[in-house]
């Protein structure tokens, strides 16, 4: 067996037998690998601690002919730890791990931009300088953007025609001008269009100062995006919505009602991501 060493962020965990599990990790230098690590379950285990969800570890793994084996691992910074007192910041990082695993279909093909935007995103929930939600949009959007899926904001997504433009179609690919406009498409406010712009070059000023409607329509945007392009929702998007204090705060209106119902996906958790546990 080849012996080969990475740093990665643990994605999912999934027992197996009595004491083993198998792990999920999006490394720097090998994308998604799915490996083995045996007896972690275990009291006795000497890395069982640090082979958690939203950990960042550096692991020693050996090749296999279906699943590698994990043999060492040692932790980097384990962000779960930080994220899990605080429910909504622990959902919106529940959601960036699956939206991760969902964009890395094949395994072990490198993808150094995803496993950054990861890194980014978990880090930026930490810290606790923007609203969760916005962390969470803002990294959905440049994710469907490493995978050649970033909607049009600033011009015609059809024919190119300069913006700014009003219609949204989510097929479409983003904003349309009234030439191009398919029927079915959406037309959200001028603001939430800003607003989505700022999250996707980093314009954070201009994002911490936008209305909870605003992020909340955007939100609604961003997801039913993803869920296109994906051809089903997160599981893990209703509790971050649940857990979002905007929704209790704002009343809700009929576009960002109809972009959530169509954005919403199964209201399981996956096995491995524990979302709505505390």
């Amino acid at each position: 067996m080849t012996l080969y060493r990475d740093d990665g962020v643990v994605l999912r965990v999934q027992k197996l037998g009595e004491a083993d599990r198998i792990i999920t990790v999006l490394t720097r230098r090998h994308g998604r690998v799915r490996a083995v690590a045996k007896g972690v379950r275990r009291t006795k285990s000497k890395f069982g601690a640090r082979l958690e969800p939203f950990s960042h570890v550096d692991c020693q793994f050996y090749a296999g002919r279906s699943l590698d084996i994990v043999n060492q691992a040692e932790g980097v910074r384990n962000y779960g730890a930080e994220l899990v007192a605080d429910y909504p910041r622990y959902t919106a990082g529940t959601a960036v791990l699956e939206t991760a695993e969902r964009l890395t279909a094949e395994e072990q093909e490198p993808s150094l931009r995803l496993f950054l935007l990861v890194i980014g995103a978990l880090r930026a929930l930490v810290e606790a300088e923007h609203d969760p939600r916005l962390v969470l949009d803002a990294y959905l959007l440049r994710a469907m953007a490493v995978a050649g899926w970033e909607p049009a904001l600033d011009a015609c997504a059809k024919c190119g025609a300069a913006g700014p433009h009003r219609a949204f179609s989510i097929a479409g690919g983003g904003v349309m001008c009234p030439a191009c406009r398919p029927s079915g498409s959406v037309t959200p406010a001028a603001e939430t269009v800003l607003l989505l712009s700022a999250l996707l070059t980093g314009h954070w000023p201009a994002a911490d100062a936008s209305e909870p409607a605003v992020r909340r329509e955007g939100s609604g945007l961003v997801a039913a995006h993803l869920q296109w392009h994906l051809e089903r929702g997160l599981r893990s998007l209703p509790y971050v919505e649940r857990a979002d204090p905007a929704n209790s705060a704002v009343p809700a209106d009929p576009l960002s009602a109809r972009l959530r119902r169509t954005a919403s996906a199964e209201s399981q958790s996956p096995e491995g991501y524990e979302v709505g546990r505390r």
